[in-house]
Protein backbone atom coordinates (compact mmCIF):
# COMPACT_ATOMS: atom_id res chain seq x y z
CA UNK A 1 0.00 0.00 0.00
CA UNK A 2 1.45 3.41 -0.91
CA UNK A 3 2.31 5.59 2.32
CA UNK A 4 4.32 8.56 -0.21
CA UNK A 5 2.58 11.84 -1.09
CA UNK A 6 -0.62 12.43 -2.38
CA UNK A 7 -1.92 15.69 -3.39
CA UNK A 8 -4.88 16.75 -4.41
CA UNK A 9 -5.88 20.02 -6.72
CA UNK A 10 -10.01 20.52 -6.82
CA UNK A 11 -10.03 22.90 -9.89
CA UNK A 12 -13.17 24.43 -11.74
CA UNK A 13 -14.38 24.05 -15.29
CA UNK A 14 -12.62 27.03 -16.45
CA UNK A 15 -10.52 26.76 -19.50
CA UNK A 16 -9.10 30.00 -17.62
CA UNK A 17 -7.92 28.41 -14.41
CA UNK A 18 -6.43 30.50 -11.34
CA UNK A 19 -4.07 29.05 -9.70
CA UNK A 20 -2.14 30.42 -6.41
CA UNK A 21 1.50 30.62 -7.00
CA UNK A 22 1.44 27.75 -4.12
CA UNK A 23 -0.28 25.41 -6.53
CA UNK A 24 1.79 26.30 -9.42
CA UNK A 25 4.73 25.35 -7.83
CA UNK A 26 3.29 22.12 -6.85
CA UNK A 27 2.22 21.74 -10.13
CA UNK A 28 5.61 22.19 -11.91
CA UNK A 29 7.76 19.92 -9.34
CA UNK A 30 5.42 17.08 -10.34
CA UNK A 31 5.91 14.31 -12.98
CA UNK A 32 2.79 11.74 -12.42
CA UNK A 33 -0.46 13.58 -12.90
CA UNK A 34 -4.17 12.06 -13.10
CA UNK A 35 -7.55 12.96 -12.93
CA UNK A 36 -10.69 12.31 -15.81
CA UNK A 37 -10.30 12.71 -19.18
CA UNK A 38 -12.23 16.47 -18.99
CA UNK A 39 -9.60 17.58 -15.63
CA UNK A 40 -6.43 16.83 -18.64
CA UNK A 41 -7.80 18.87 -21.16
CA UNK A 42 -8.65 21.54 -18.72
CA UNK A 43 -4.94 21.58 -17.53
CA UNK A 44 -2.73 20.93 -20.23
CA UNK A 45 -1.47 23.97 -20.38
CA UNK A 46 -0.19 24.43 -16.97
CA UNK A 47 1.61 21.11 -16.46
CA UNK A 48 5.15 20.57 -17.27
CA UNK A 49 7.07 18.84 -20.18
CA UNK A 50 7.50 14.94 -20.23
CA UNK A 51 4.42 14.37 -17.26
CA UNK A 52 3.02 11.45 -17.04
CA UNK A 53 -1.16 11.03 -17.02
CA UNK A 54 -3.04 8.44 -15.60
CA UNK A 55 -6.89 8.65 -16.51
CA UNK A 56 -9.67 8.13 -13.66
CA UNK A 57 -11.64 5.64 -14.93
CA UNK A 58 -14.03 2.77 -14.09
CA UNK A 59 -13.14 0.53 -12.19
CA UNK A 60 -11.44 2.59 -9.30
CA UNK A 61 -9.51 -0.20 -8.37
CA UNK A 62 -7.85 -1.08 -11.31
CA UNK A 63 -6.43 2.88 -11.63
CA UNK A 64 -5.03 2.60 -8.12
CA UNK A 65 -3.20 -0.39 -9.08
CA UNK A 66 -1.38 1.42 -12.07
CA UNK A 67 -0.80 3.94 -9.72
CA UNK A 68 1.14 1.99 -7.74
CA UNK A 69 3.05 0.04 -10.60
CA UNK A 70 3.88 3.57 -11.89
CA UNK A 71 5.09 4.66 -8.48
CA UNK A 72 6.76 1.73 -7.20
CA UNK A 73 8.85 1.89 -10.75
CA UNK A 74 9.89 5.58 -10.18
CA UNK A 75 10.84 4.57 -6.89
CA UNK A 76 12.60 2.05 -7.64
CA UNK A 77 14.33 3.23 -10.51
CA UNK A 78 15.48 6.83 -8.39
CA UNK A 79 17.50 4.53 -5.79
CA UNK A 80 18.93 2.47 -8.04
CA UNK A 81 17.63 -0.64 -6.21
CA UNK A 82 17.16 -3.29 -9.40
CA UNK A 83 19.77 -6.04 -7.42
CA UNK A 84 17.82 -6.92 -5.01
CA UNK A 85 14.39 -7.59 -3.56
CA UNK A 86 15.37 -6.64 0.03
CA UNK A 87 17.42 -3.54 -1.05
CA UNK A 88 13.71 -2.69 -3.66
CA UNK A 89 11.25 -3.14 -0.52
CA UNK A 90 14.11 -0.86 1.57
CA UNK A 91 14.32 2.09 -1.01
CA UNK A 92 10.71 1.63 -1.81
CA UNK A 93 10.08 2.98 1.87
CA UNK A 94 12.94 5.60 1.95
CA UNK A 95 11.70 6.69 -1.46
CA UNK A 96 7.52 6.92 -0.23
CA UNK A 97 8.95 9.16 2.29
CA UNK A 98 10.94 11.85 -0.23
CA UNK A 99 8.96 11.23 -3.05
CA UNK A 100 6.24 14.39 -3.82
CA UNK A 101 4.71 10.95 -5.30
CA UNK A 102 1.20 11.73 -7.32
CA UNK A 103 -0.85 14.57 -8.26
CA UNK A 104 -4.83 14.10 -8.84
CA UNK A 105 -7.17 16.71 -9.91
CA UNK A 106 -10.49 16.63 -9.08
CA UNK A 107 -13.61 18.61 -9.76
CA UNK A 108 -14.37 21.61 -6.99
CA UNK A 109 -13.42 20.92 -3.45
CA UNK A 110 -11.86 16.90 -2.95
CA UNK A 111 -13.04 16.64 0.13
CA UNK A 112 -17.06 17.18 -1.03
CA UNK A 113 -17.96 14.25 -2.26
CA UNK A 114 -14.63 14.14 -4.13
CA UNK A 115 -12.06 12.14 -4.80
CA UNK A 116 -10.42 12.50 -1.63
CA UNK A 117 -12.80 10.52 0.31
CA UNK A 118 -11.60 7.76 -2.24
CA UNK A 119 -7.98 7.88 -1.93
CA UNK A 120 -8.04 7.60 2.09
CA UNK A 121 -10.38 4.63 1.81
CA UNK A 122 -7.84 3.48 -0.99
CA UNK A 123 -4.52 4.48 0.79
CA UNK A 124 -5.10 5.14 4.46
CA UNK A 125 -1.38 5.89 5.42
CA UNK A 126 -0.49 7.98 2.17
CA UNK A 127 0.55 11.66 3.25
CA UNK A 128 -2.70 13.38 1.56
CA UNK A 129 -2.54 17.61 1.01
CA UNK A 130 -5.47 19.16 -0.78
CA UNK A 131 -5.71 22.14 -2.38
CA UNK A 132 -9.42 23.16 -2.71
CA UNK A 133 -12.34 24.94 -4.93
CA UNK A 134 -15.66 25.89 -4.91
CA UNK A 135 -17.38 23.21 -5.39
CA UNK A 136 -20.38 23.05 -8.09
CA UNK A 137 -23.95 24.10 -5.48
CA UNK A 138 -21.30 26.82 -3.94
CA UNK A 139 -20.87 28.14 -7.15
CA UNK A 140 -24.52 27.95 -8.27
CA UNK A 141 -25.42 29.75 -4.80
CA UNK A 142 -22.84 32.48 -6.05
CA UNK A 143 -24.27 32.95 -9.62
CA UNK A 144 -27.67 33.14 -7.62
CA UNK A 145 -26.70 35.56 -5.24
CA UNK A 146 -28.61 32.41 -2.71
CA UNK A 147 -27.26 32.51 0.94
CA UNK A 148 -26.61 28.92 1.19
CA UNK A 149 -25.55 28.36 5.06
CA UNK A 150 -28.64 26.56 5.69
CA UNK A 151 -28.68 24.29 2.63
CA UNK A 152 -29.16 20.70 2.61
CA UNK A 153 -27.12 19.19 0.57
CA UNK A 154 -27.56 15.48 -1.32
CA UNK A 155 -25.40 13.80 -3.35
CA UNK A 156 -27.57 12.09 -6.24
CA UNK A 157 -24.49 10.80 -8.11
CA UNK A 158 -24.45 7.12 -8.00
CA UNK A 159 -26.44 7.03 -4.53
CA UNK A 160 -30.13 5.84 -4.26
CA UNK A 161 -33.10 8.61 -3.80
CA UNK A 162 -32.91 7.82 0.46
CA UNK A 163 -31.57 11.28 1.60
CA UNK A 164 -32.90 13.10 -1.03
CA UNK A 165 -36.75 11.70 -0.02
CA UNK A 166 -35.58 12.69 3.52
CA UNK A 167 -34.40 15.79 2.46
CA UNK A 168 -38.39 16.86 1.10
CA UNK A 169 -40.05 14.59 3.05
CA UNK A 170 -38.79 17.36 5.93
CA UNK A 171 -39.34 19.85 3.41
CA UNK A 172 -36.41 21.55 3.86
CA UNK A 173 -35.88 25.24 2.73
CA UNK A 174 -33.02 24.81 0.68
CA UNK A 175 -31.83 21.52 -1.15
CA UNK A 176 -28.57 21.10 -2.92
CA UNK A 177 -28.44 18.16 -5.36
CA UNK A 178 -25.58 16.57 -7.15
CA UNK A 179 -26.85 14.71 -9.91
CA UNK A 180 -25.50 11.99 -12.65
CA UNK A 181 -26.67 10.48 -16.03
CA UNK A 182 -29.81 8.91 -14.45
CA UNK A 183 -31.02 11.00 -11.59
CA UNK A 184 -31.62 14.48 -14.12
CA UNK A 185 -32.91 17.56 -13.23
CA UNK A 186 -35.67 15.64 -14.97
CA UNK A 187 -35.77 12.40 -12.82
CA UNK A 188 -35.71 14.58 -9.49
CA UNK A 189 -38.85 17.26 -10.92
CA UNK A 190 -40.76 13.34 -12.19
CA UNK A 191 -40.14 12.22 -8.63
CA UNK A 192 -41.50 15.30 -6.82
CA UNK A 193 -44.80 15.26 -9.12
CA UNK A 194 -45.34 11.83 -7.97
CA UNK A 195 -45.38 12.34 -4.32
CA UNK A 196 -47.44 15.76 -4.90
CA UNK A 197 -44.13 17.92 -3.88
CA UNK A 198 -45.33 20.90 -6.04
CA UNK A 199 -43.72 23.13 -3.56
CA UNK A 200 -40.66 23.97 -4.37
CA UNK A 201 -38.37 26.12 -7.53
CA UNK A 202 -35.81 24.39 -9.10
CA UNK A 203 -32.63 26.17 -10.86
CA UNK A 204 -30.59 24.04 -12.86
CA UNK A 205 -26.36 25.05 -12.90
CA UNK A 206 -24.95 23.74 -16.06
CA UNK A 207 -21.81 23.46 -16.67
CA UNK A 208 -20.58 25.70 -14.28
CA UNK A 209 -17.54 27.59 -14.73
CA UNK A 210 -17.13 27.09 -18.10
CA UNK A 211 -16.83 30.54 -20.10
CA UNK A 212 -18.78 29.45 -23.14
CA UNK A 213 -20.78 26.66 -22.10
CA UNK A 214 -22.23 27.64 -18.52
CA UNK A 215 -25.75 28.45 -17.77
CA UNK A 216 -27.87 28.84 -15.16
CA UNK A 217 -32.00 28.63 -15.83
CA UNK A 218 -35.02 27.71 -14.14
CA UNK A 219 -35.92 24.49 -14.66
CA UNK A 220 -38.36 23.89 -17.21
CA UNK A 221 -40.66 20.75 -18.83
CA UNK A 222 -39.84 18.85 -22.20
CA UNK A 223 -35.71 20.84 -21.72
CA UNK A 224 -32.61 19.18 -22.25
CA UNK A 225 -29.81 19.95 -19.68
CA UNK A 226 -25.98 19.05 -20.61
CA UNK A 227 -23.89 17.66 -17.88
CA UNK A 228 -22.07 18.40 -15.65
CA UNK A 229 -25.03 19.94 -13.61
CA UNK A 230 -26.35 20.38 -10.29
CA UNK A 231 -29.36 21.53 -9.02
CA UNK A 232 -30.94 24.36 -6.42
CA UNK A 233 -34.43 23.55 -4.76
CA UNK A 234 -35.99 26.85 -3.00
CA UNK A 235 -39.29 25.84 -1.14
CA UNK A 236 -42.09 28.52 -1.83
CA UNK A 237 -44.66 27.11 0.38
CA UNK A 238 -45.00 24.59 3.46
CA UNK A 239 -47.54 21.73 2.45
CA UNK A 240 -49.31 19.92 5.19
CA UNK A 241 -47.55 17.02 7.07
CA UNK A 242 -49.79 15.32 9.77
CA UNK A 243 -48.73 14.03 12.37
CA UNK A 244 -51.43 11.02 12.65
CA UNK A 245 -53.31 10.35 9.65
CA UNK A 246 -57.00 9.64 10.11
CA UNK A 247 -58.05 5.87 8.95
CA UNK A 248 -60.56 6.94 6.76
CA UNK A 249 -58.05 9.27 4.82
CA UNK A 250 -56.45 6.05 3.44
CA UNK A 251 -57.13 4.20 0.25
CA UNK A 252 -58.15 0.93 1.83
CA UNK A 253 -58.69 -2.51 1.23
CA UNK A 254 -62.14 -3.39 -0.31
CA UNK A 255 -63.29 0.09 1.48
CA UNK A 256 -63.11 -1.90 5.16
CA UNK A 257 -61.98 0.53 7.78
CA UNK A 258 -61.87 -1.73 10.46
CA UNK A 259 -58.51 -3.71 8.57
CA UNK A 260 -56.83 -0.40 9.07
CA UNK A 261 -54.68 0.47 12.44
CA UNK A 262 -56.41 2.65 14.16
CA UNK A 263 -54.27 6.39 14.54
CA UNK A 264 -54.48 6.61 17.93
CA UNK A 265 -52.60 2.71 18.14
CA UNK A 266 -50.45 3.51 14.71
CA UNK A 267 -49.12 6.38 16.56
CA UNK A 268 -48.72 4.58 20.37
CA UNK A 269 -47.20 1.09 18.34
CA UNK A 270 -44.76 3.73 16.71
CA UNK A 271 -43.51 5.24 19.64
CA UNK A 272 -43.09 1.63 20.97
CA UNK A 273 -40.70 1.05 18.05
CA UNK A 274 -38.30 4.05 19.33
CA UNK A 275 -37.96 5.08 15.49
CA UNK A 276 -36.12 8.22 16.20
CA UNK A 277 -33.31 5.87 17.14
CA UNK A 278 -33.54 3.45 14.75
CA UNK A 279 -32.44 2.63 10.84
CA UNK A 280 -34.63 -0.02 9.34
CA UNK A 281 -37.95 -0.87 9.92
CA UNK A 282 -39.67 -3.88 8.46
CA UNK A 283 -43.36 -3.81 8.22
CA UNK A 284 -44.77 -7.48 7.82
CA UNK A 285 -48.74 -8.01 6.73
CA UNK A 286 -48.95 -3.83 5.96
CA UNK A 287 -52.22 -4.14 4.34
CA UNK A 288 -53.03 -0.54 3.42
CA UNK A 289 -49.46 0.83 4.52
CA UNK A 290 -50.61 3.17 6.87
CA UNK A 291 -47.73 2.00 9.34
CA UNK A 292 -45.20 2.41 7.10
CA UNK A 293 -46.68 5.67 5.18
CA UNK A 294 -46.76 6.98 9.07
CA UNK A 295 -43.12 5.89 10.17
CA UNK A 296 -41.81 7.34 7.03
CA UNK A 297 -43.69 10.75 7.37
CA UNK A 298 -42.54 11.22 10.85
CA UNK A 299 -39.04 9.72 10.62
CA UNK A 300 -37.86 10.27 7.32
CA UNK A 301 -34.33 8.65 7.40
CA UNK A 302 -35.42 5.16 8.00
CA UNK A 303 -34.87 2.71 5.29
CA UNK A 304 -38.54 0.68 5.25
CA UNK A 305 -39.29 -2.71 3.42
CA UNK A 306 -43.06 -3.46 3.92
CA UNK A 307 -44.17 -7.33 3.49
CA UNK A 308 -47.75 -8.31 2.41
CA UNK A 309 -48.70 -11.64 0.85
CA UNK A 310 -52.21 -9.88 -0.62
CA UNK A 311 -51.48 -8.53 -4.14
CA UNK A 312 -53.96 -5.76 -4.04
CA UNK A 313 -51.35 -4.30 -1.15
CA UNK A 314 -48.92 -3.04 -3.68
CA UNK A 315 -51.34 -0.51 -5.33
CA UNK A 316 -52.65 0.36 -2.06
CA UNK A 317 -49.21 1.33 -0.49
CA UNK A 318 -48.44 2.89 -4.29
CA UNK A 319 -51.97 4.87 -4.20
CA UNK A 320 -51.11 5.84 -0.23
CA UNK A 321 -48.09 6.73 -0.56
CA UNK A 322 -48.08 9.27 -2.92
CA UNK A 323 -50.99 10.55 -1.47
CA UNK A 324 -49.57 11.35 1.62
CA UNK A 325 -45.46 12.51 0.04
CA UNK A 326 -43.40 9.39 1.42
CA UNK A 327 -41.06 8.14 -1.33
CA UNK A 328 -38.67 5.16 -0.87
CA UNK A 329 -40.64 2.65 1.17
CA UNK A 330 -39.68 -0.65 -0.32
CA UNK A 331 -42.96 -2.53 -0.90
CA UNK A 332 -42.42 -6.67 -1.45
CA UNK A 333 -45.09 -8.83 -2.27
CA UNK A 334 -45.43 -12.45 -1.17
CA UNK A 335 -45.43 -14.67 1.57
CA UNK A 336 -43.18 -13.56 4.10
CA UNK A 337 -41.44 -17.12 4.96
CA UNK A 338 -40.70 -17.74 1.08
CA UNK A 339 -39.33 -14.43 0.96
CA UNK A 340 -35.45 -13.90 0.37
CA UNK A 341 -34.38 -11.27 3.20
CA UNK A 342 -30.88 -10.51 1.64
CA UNK A 343 -31.66 -7.74 -0.53
CA UNK A 344 -33.13 -5.74 2.08
CA UNK A 345 -31.37 -3.64 4.35
CA UNK A 346 -31.18 -5.57 8.20
CA UNK A 347 -33.86 -4.37 10.41
CA UNK A 348 -33.72 -2.94 13.97
CA UNK A 349 -37.30 -2.40 14.18
CA UNK A 350 -39.91 -5.04 12.87
CA UNK A 351 -43.75 -4.02 13.35
CA UNK A 352 -45.84 -7.55 12.55
CA UNK A 353 -49.40 -6.36 11.01
CA UNK A 354 -50.66 -9.87 9.81
CA UNK A 355 -49.69 -13.68 10.92
CA UNK A 356 -52.06 -15.91 9.28
CA UNK A 357 -51.77 -17.86 12.55
CA UNK A 358 -48.20 -18.45 11.81
CA UNK A 359 -46.63 -15.93 14.28
CA UNK A 360 -43.74 -17.92 15.70
CA UNK A 361 -42.31 -18.90 12.61
CA UNK A 362 -42.26 -15.27 11.43
CA UNK A 363 -41.02 -14.33 14.36
CA UNK A 364 -38.31 -17.12 14.31
CA UNK A 365 -37.33 -15.66 10.58
CA UNK A 366 -37.10 -12.15 11.07
CA UNK A 367 -34.26 -13.43 14.10
CA UNK A 368 -32.07 -14.29 11.27
CA UNK A 369 -31.81 -10.50 10.35
CA UNK A 370 -32.78 -8.49 13.23
CA UNK A 371 -29.78 -6.64 14.55
CA UNK A 372 -28.46 -7.02 18.11
CA UNK A 373 -30.39 -4.30 19.93
CA UNK A 374 -33.41 -4.67 17.68
CA UNK A 375 -36.83 -5.03 18.75
CA UNK A 376 -40.56 -6.15 17.89
CA UNK A 377 -43.93 -4.36 17.98
CA UNK A 378 -47.48 -6.20 17.60
CA UNK A 379 -51.28 -5.74 18.37
CA UNK A 380 -53.41 -7.79 19.73
CA UNK A 381 -56.76 -7.94 19.71
CA UNK A 382 -57.67 -10.90 21.10
CA UNK A 383 -56.15 -13.45 24.47
CA UNK A 384 -55.87 -15.91 21.54
CA UNK A 385 -52.73 -13.87 19.60
CA UNK A 386 -51.70 -12.10 23.18
CA UNK A 387 -50.71 -15.88 23.84
CA UNK A 388 -49.17 -16.94 20.70
CA UNK A 389 -46.85 -13.87 21.09
CA UNK A 390 -46.28 -14.56 24.41
CA UNK A 391 -45.13 -18.42 23.44
CA UNK A 392 -43.32 -17.35 20.83
CA UNK A 393 -41.05 -15.23 22.68
CA UNK A 394 -40.55 -17.92 26.06
CA UNK A 395 -39.91 -20.29 22.94
CA UNK A 396 -37.44 -18.21 20.56
CA UNK A 397 -35.75 -16.88 23.69
CA UNK A 398 -36.80 -13.08 23.64
CA UNK A 399 -37.66 -10.75 26.08
CA UNK A 400 -40.76 -9.57 26.19
CA UNK A 401 -42.04 -6.41 27.90
CA UNK A 402 -45.09 -5.33 29.96
CA UNK A 403 -48.36 -5.16 27.48
CA UNK A 404 -50.03 -1.80 26.56
CA UNK A 405 -53.50 -1.68 26.45
CA UNK A 406 -55.72 1.32 24.50
CA UNK A 407 -59.15 1.55 24.13
CA UNK A 408 -60.51 3.63 20.95
CA UNK A 409 -64.21 4.60 20.90
CA UNK A 410 -66.37 1.60 20.39
CA UNK A 411 -63.88 -1.15 19.51
CA UNK A 412 -62.59 -3.52 21.56
CA UNK A 413 -59.11 -2.90 23.31
CA UNK A 414 -55.85 -3.77 21.66
CA UNK A 415 -52.91 -4.75 23.66
CA UNK A 416 -49.49 -3.74 21.83
CA UNK A 417 -46.75 -5.93 22.62
CA UNK A 418 -42.63 -5.88 22.36
CA UNK A 419 -40.14 -7.77 22.92
CA UNK A 420 -35.97 -7.86 22.39
CA UNK A 421 -33.31 -10.03 22.70
CA UNK A 422 -32.45 -10.68 25.83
Amino acid sequence: MFQGECIIIGISDSRRQWLSPEVETVIARGHLFSGGRRHREIMAGHLPDNYEWIDITVPIADVFRQYEKVLNMEITGNKGAEDSEASSTNNRQAGNQNSQGIIIFASGDPLFYGFAATVMREWPKCKLRVYPSFNSLQTLAHRMHLPYQDMRVVSLTGRPWDKFDEAIINQEQLIGCLTDHVKTPQAISKRMAEYGYDNYEMTVGENLGNETEERVTRYAEGRSYSTPNCVILRRTALHPRPFGIPEQSFHLLDGRERMITKMPVRLLSLSMLELHNRHSLWDIGFCTGSISIEAKLQFPHLKITAFEVRPEGLQLMEANARQFGTPGITAVCGDFLDADLTPYAQPDAVFIGGHGGRLKEIMAKVLTALTPDGCMVMNSVSVQSREMFSDACRELGLNMQPPTRIAINDYNPIEILKCNRK
